[in-house]
């Protein structure tokens, strides 16, 4: 399959997706999300794959969130946002497809896994960090913000008063930290990342499929009336994404300054 985004490896039962955009931090558009979509699809329906790792190219991030120079454009053949899905990229989809797959889908972070690429790491059921990744929220900076799986499943990982901290405050935090408050299986030194992702994926392989599926489907099941929530906020999230408030926080950060955000806010 011909990908611009991202890479798309299978192996050993292992399907590999990766994010290959690391001259931003690969940074998602709306041709990423697709891309990304179509992997997912493809992994599910092949019996030959056990696991699925998502990861980002480079050595710098894993994944820094929607592009917000094509958030900005808004022109579909640049891979902006416009007339796309929901809010103008289907990453609701996406999230979906991680939680709805049959198979464990594992997180491999080796640096900033920051606003939509931290919840990325929060969707997928396992995320295995590099001891220089970096974890935190950056959306209500940039006038944005997850209303889903971000938040309110995020609060059931790391607990009510962490949650809301990560989103209301936008700090930074280092991998111990991210282990320590649960959003993290496990941490080890950056050269050996690649083994021990692949060391979970052959203990992940060699146990029932079946099994595995029915334990997921029924981990989820626990917290599926999230999805609902997710869309009803999704809906109020294309409203706001038209204001001029959220639109202040794209164009500061492009400008590289401060936003007014309440100098914009509907009165």
């Amino acid at each position: 399959m011909p990908f611009e985004d991202i890479l798309y490896e299978k192996q050993d039962g292992i399907a590999t997706i990766t994010i290959n955009r690391p001259k931003v931090l690969n940074a998602f558009r709306a041709e990423t999300v697709e891309e990304m979509l179509t992997a997912m699809r493809d992994a599910e329906a092949d019996p030959a794959i056990g696991v699925v790792v998502l990861a980002g190219a480079g050595n710098r991030a894993f994944c820094a969130g929607g592009d917000n120079s094509a958030r900005a454009s808004g022109a579909e053949e640049a891979g902006g946002y416009g007339g796309r899905g929901l809010v103008g990229l289907p990453i609701e989809e996406l999230h979906n497809a991680i939680r709805d797959s049959r198979k464990p889908v594992i997180a491999k972070v080796q640096g900033y896994a920051i606003g939509g690429g931290n919840v990325l790491a929060t969707v997928c059921d396992l995320t295995i960090a590099s001891d220089k990744a970096v974890f935190g929220q950056v959306g209500p900076r940039v006038g944005s913000v997850d209303p889903g799986w971000g938040t309110a499943y995020l609060s059931r990982l790391v607990g009510e008063k962490r949650a809301r901290e990560i989103w209301f405050l936008c700090r930074r935090y280092t991998a111990a930290e991210a282990y320590g408050m649960g959003l993290v299986n496990k941490v080890v030194p950056a050269d050996e990342l690649d083994a021990e992702v692949e060391a979970w994926c052959q203990e992940i392989l060699a146990l029932s499929p079946t099994a595995i599926a029915i334990a997921k489907r029924s981990f989820n099941a626990d917290s599926e009336n999230i999805r609902g929530i997710g869309a009803l906020g999704f809906e109020a999230l294309a409203l706001y994404y038209d204001t001029e408030e959220a639109k202040e926080g794209t164009t500061a950060f492009l400008e590289k300054r401060r936003p007014d955000f309440r100098a914009k806010r509907a009165k």
